[in-house]
């Protein structure tokens, strides 16, 4: 099931089996209340689908199925993917296996 990003201007289709991921925002307080300055902050390892290629191309030349779709919620690597930037806001290109866990409900 292939996809395209319309959220913005920018036509985004990937190819074989990465997904683009729109990262959530990072936490700014901890649980304890303390406000984090931009330095201090980690990198979020969760996100939403945006658009998502048509599968690995097998050596049988057949497409093997995506376990994930657009609008799923995933969670991935802390240092996974290849951050890019379309009309200013950031997204993370990421292998399916890059993907840790689908977040239900």
């Amino acid at each position: 099931m292939a996809a395209t990003a319309t959220r913005t201007k920018v036509q985004f289709r990937p190819l074989d089996d990465r997904v683009l991921v729109l990262p959530c925002e990072a936490e700014e307080v901890t649980a304890g209340g303390i406000v984090l300055p931009d330095s201090a902050r980690e990198k979020p390892q969760r996100g939403k689908i945006i658009a998502a290629g048509a599968g690995k191309l097998l050596d049988s030349g057949e497409r093997g199925e995506m376990d994930v779709e657009v609008g799923n919620e995933v969670f991935y690597g802390k240092y996974s993917g290849t951050e890019v930037e379309l009309n200013g806001e950031t997204y993370v290109i990421l292998r399916e296996s890059d993907i840790l866990a689908v977040v239900n409900g």
